[in-house]
């Protein structure tokens, strides 16, 4: 278990504990929440995965183990909220929600529930999510979200996230801190494409490469952690393909470091298969392509394509063939892509700068430990 320092004072209790048995602290949500409870003039201390250096700059304490298997996640759950310190505990995982719960009752300590995916079809997504193993995970699921009607304040990542009714409830969107972006500037001279998040096939991860090796002069670079169902192909991929020079894989990264590769970058890609869990979802890094200047592609999701179509920065691609096909039309009409990314800068200064959801959070999550405080 690794320890990074803060500035609280010793013995000082935090006003907030954010509490994670399933994220690496090198999260971009995290990092987020983090960013606005500083703003706001809240200590904050860290339980979660990975390595300390990637944590949330401004976090007093951080405490974080490897990642490990399912059955330490399980006991994370079940530990974790028990360990933190906390006026206001705040997980951000469903299997982290009941004994959170618990912790908050015996412990009256107020409690944040952030809901930041519809859980119930994320499972449809994961191919471990089987079996007595799926059985088990949809009931946490569906405890999950019966417990976070209850907290004090529950957040969700879009309108259509569960659960519908709370005491308290707030949209917070995965709108971009700015402050890790990179401010939008000129593309390099060679065509250069970014995805950032979890890499694995039904996020695009084989269609991104296999439109590479259809777009002659791109380079790819990666950024996040492989799935490992999807490791092997990947390898293989590498060790086949003629395109295999031109990709970069990052791993993970904290978000400065990640969203640091986006300048000088062509374009972003977003090739999500229609999923459960991604058909009315819009991932992160489409906003963060916009706030960065880059123009980018998507598969036809609908929120995806109505993005897309808003903002002017997006075309839409059905599979590998028609990316590598707007890759190559970016490279033959540089005018083309310039159009795209001044569209890009203008929707992201009229829509990502401004008062800020996670701000409003952090005053309600303040208040909360003013009232724990008295």
């Amino acid at each position: 278990m690794s320890r990074r320092p803060g500035s609280r004072r010793p013995g000082s209790r935090p006003d907030v504990s954010l509490v994670t048995s399933g994220h690496d602290v090198a999260d971009a949500r995290l990092h987020r929440h983090v960013a606005a409870f500083v703003r706001a003039g809240l200590s904050v201390e860290v339980l979660g995965l990975g390595d300390p250096a990637g944590a949330p700059a401004g976090a007093a304490r951080v405490t974080t183990h490897p990642r490990g298997s399912l059955a330490r996640r399980g006991l994370d759950a079940l530990l974790l909220p028990w360990r933190s310190r906390g006026r206001v505990l705040m997980v951000v995982d469903p299997d982290t929600l009941p004994a959170a719960y618990a912790c908050s009752l015996l412990r009256r300590r107020p409690l944040v529930a952030d809901v930041h995916e519809d859980y119930a079809r994320l499972l449809r997504d994961r191919s471990w999510a089987r079996g007595a193993v799926g059985l088990v995970a949809r009931a946490v699921v569906s405890a999950a979200n019966a417990v976070a009607g209850r907290a004090d304040v529950t957040v969700v990542a879009d309108e259509h996230v569960p659960p519908a009714a709370a005491r308290d409830r707030r949209v917070v969107r995965n709108l971009p801190d700015g402050g890790y972006l990179p401010e939008p500037g000129p593309p390099e001279p060679a065509p250069r494409a970014v995805s950032v998040g979890d890499l694995r096939r039904s996020r695009g991860l084989f269609t991104m490469l296999d439109a590479l090796a259809d777009a002659p002069g791109w380079t790819l670079d990666l950024v996040g952690p492989v799935a490992p169902a999807d490791a092997a192909a990947l390898d293989a991929w590498l060790a086949d393909s003629p395109a295999a020079d031109r990709v970069r894989l990052h791993g993970r990264l904290p978000p400065r470091a990640a969203w640091a590769l986006a300048a000088g970058a062509w374009a972003g890609l977003a090739v999500l298969d229609d999923t459960p869990a991604f058909r009315d979802a819009v991932p992160t890094k489409l906003y963060e392509f916009l706030g960065a200047g880059l123009a980018f592609a998507v598969t036809p999701l609908p929120r995806m394509v109505e993005l897309a179509g808003e903002s002017g920065a997006g075309v839409v691609v059905a599979d590998s063939a028609g990316l590598a096909a707007a890759l190559r039309g970016w490279a033959e009409d540089p005018g083309s892509l310039e159009r795209s990314r001044a569209s890009a800068r203008e929707w992201a200064a009229a829509n990502l700068y401004g008062p800020s959801a996670y701000d409003d959070l952090a005053a309600a999550v303040a208040r909360l430990a003013r009232k724990d405080a008295t």
